[in-house]
Protein backbone atom coordinates (compact mmCIF):
# COMPACT_ATOMS: atom_id res chain seq x y z
CA UNK A 1 0.00 0.00 0.00
CA UNK A 2 1.02 3.42 -0.83
CA UNK A 3 0.03 6.93 0.36
CA UNK A 4 0.24 9.96 -1.87
CA UNK A 5 -0.07 13.64 -0.44
CA UNK A 6 0.29 16.40 -2.84
CA UNK A 7 1.51 19.99 -1.87
CA UNK A 8 2.87 22.79 -2.94
CA UNK A 9 -0.29 24.01 -5.28
CA UNK A 10 -1.84 27.77 -5.13
CA UNK A 11 -2.65 30.77 -7.06
CA UNK A 12 0.26 32.48 -9.60
CA UNK A 13 0.59 34.61 -12.50
CA UNK A 14 1.68 33.38 -15.89
CA UNK A 15 5.06 33.63 -16.48
CA UNK A 16 6.08 32.31 -12.57
CA UNK A 17 7.37 29.17 -11.26
CA UNK A 18 6.02 26.70 -8.81
CA UNK A 19 7.37 23.45 -7.28
CA UNK A 20 4.81 20.57 -6.77
CA UNK A 21 5.77 17.82 -4.40
CA UNK A 22 4.21 14.66 -3.87
CA UNK A 23 4.93 12.74 -0.35
CA UNK A 24 4.51 8.69 -0.25
CA UNK A 25 3.73 6.47 2.77
CA UNK A 26 5.55 2.86 2.91
CA UNK A 27 8.85 1.62 2.14
CA UNK A 28 7.97 0.34 -1.40
CA UNK A 29 8.07 4.20 -3.05
CA UNK A 30 11.15 3.17 -4.80
CA UNK A 31 8.92 0.29 -6.26
CA UNK A 32 6.61 2.65 -8.00
CA UNK A 33 6.66 4.70 -11.24
CA UNK A 34 5.21 8.12 -10.38
CA UNK A 35 4.10 10.44 -12.25
CA UNK A 36 1.64 13.19 -12.27
CA UNK A 37 -1.75 13.99 -14.01
CA UNK A 38 -4.14 17.09 -14.19
CA UNK A 39 -7.87 18.08 -14.21
CA UNK A 40 -8.98 21.40 -15.47
CA UNK A 41 -12.24 22.99 -15.20
CA UNK A 42 -14.85 21.20 -17.43
CA UNK A 43 -11.51 18.80 -18.71
CA UNK A 44 -10.86 15.00 -18.62
CA UNK A 45 -8.14 14.07 -16.35
CA UNK A 46 -4.46 14.00 -18.45
CA UNK A 47 -1.36 13.57 -18.34
CA UNK A 48 1.35 15.37 -17.37
CA UNK A 49 4.53 13.61 -16.50
CA UNK A 50 6.11 10.40 -15.53
CA UNK A 51 9.34 9.35 -13.89
CA UNK A 52 10.48 5.66 -13.40
CA UNK A 53 11.05 3.92 -10.51
CA UNK A 54 14.94 4.82 -10.27
CA UNK A 55 14.55 8.41 -11.63
CA UNK A 56 16.48 7.21 -14.85
CA UNK A 57 13.48 7.96 -17.64
CA UNK A 58 11.20 10.39 -17.87
CA UNK A 59 7.85 10.97 -19.72
CA UNK A 60 5.99 14.01 -20.82
CA UNK A 61 2.80 15.32 -22.26
CA UNK A 62 3.81 17.65 -25.27
CA UNK A 63 1.92 20.40 -23.84
CA UNK A 64 4.58 20.86 -20.41
CA UNK A 65 7.61 19.71 -22.72
CA UNK A 66 10.43 22.36 -22.15
CA UNK A 67 8.54 23.99 -18.84
CA UNK A 68 7.80 21.29 -16.96
CA UNK A 69 10.60 19.05 -15.00
CA UNK A 70 10.10 15.60 -12.57
CA UNK A 71 12.05 14.51 -10.43
CA UNK A 72 12.15 12.10 -7.26
CA UNK A 73 13.73 11.33 -4.74
CA UNK A 74 13.86 8.29 -3.42
CA UNK A 75 15.80 8.39 -0.07
CA UNK A 76 13.07 11.07 0.97
CA UNK A 77 9.73 9.29 -0.65
CA UNK A 78 9.09 12.29 -2.46
CA UNK A 79 8.40 12.97 -6.03
CA UNK A 80 8.63 17.01 -7.15
CA UNK A 81 6.78 18.44 -10.49
CA UNK A 82 8.87 22.13 -11.08
CA UNK A 83 6.79 24.54 -13.30
CA UNK A 84 8.43 26.98 -15.38
CA UNK A 85 6.86 30.01 -17.59
CA UNK A 86 3.31 28.87 -16.47
CA UNK A 87 0.52 29.96 -18.62
CA UNK A 88 -3.24 30.20 -17.54
CA UNK A 89 -3.75 27.03 -19.60
CA UNK A 90 -1.82 24.73 -16.77
CA UNK A 91 -4.63 26.00 -14.33
CA UNK A 92 -5.75 22.48 -12.81
CA UNK A 93 -5.90 20.21 -9.96
CA UNK A 94 -3.16 18.18 -10.11
CA UNK A 95 -2.79 15.02 -8.64
CA UNK A 96 0.54 12.61 -8.00
CA UNK A 97 -0.21 8.60 -8.98
CA UNK A 98 2.28 5.87 -8.90
CA UNK A 99 2.11 2.24 -10.89
CA UNK A 100 4.16 -0.57 -11.70
CA UNK A 101 6.21 1.09 -14.46
CA UNK A 102 6.54 3.75 -16.38
CA UNK A 103 5.17 2.20 -19.76
CA UNK A 104 1.77 1.56 -18.36
CA UNK A 105 1.39 4.59 -15.70
CA UNK A 106 -0.87 5.81 -18.66
CA UNK A 107 -3.24 3.49 -18.72
CA UNK A 108 -2.97 1.67 -15.01
CA UNK A 109 -2.60 3.72 -12.12
CA UNK A 110 -2.25 1.63 -8.79
CA UNK A 111 -2.39 5.12 -6.43
CA UNK A 112 -3.58 8.16 -6.82
CA UNK A 113 -3.05 11.26 -4.24
CA UNK A 114 -6.22 13.65 -3.49
CA UNK A 115 -4.78 16.52 -5.65
CA UNK A 116 -3.70 19.92 -4.98
CA UNK A 117 -5.06 22.82 -7.06
CA UNK A 118 -2.58 25.46 -9.42
CA UNK A 119 -4.07 28.38 -10.19
CA UNK A 120 -2.57 30.67 -13.04
CA UNK A 121 -3.82 34.32 -13.81
CA UNK A 122 -3.23 35.98 -16.84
Amino acid sequence: QVQLVESGGGLVQAGDSLRLSCAASGRTFRGYAVGWFRQGPGKEREFVAAISRSGGSTMYADSVKGRFTISRDNAKNTMYLQMNSLEPEDTAVYYCAAAQSITVLQSSVHYWGQGTQVTVSS
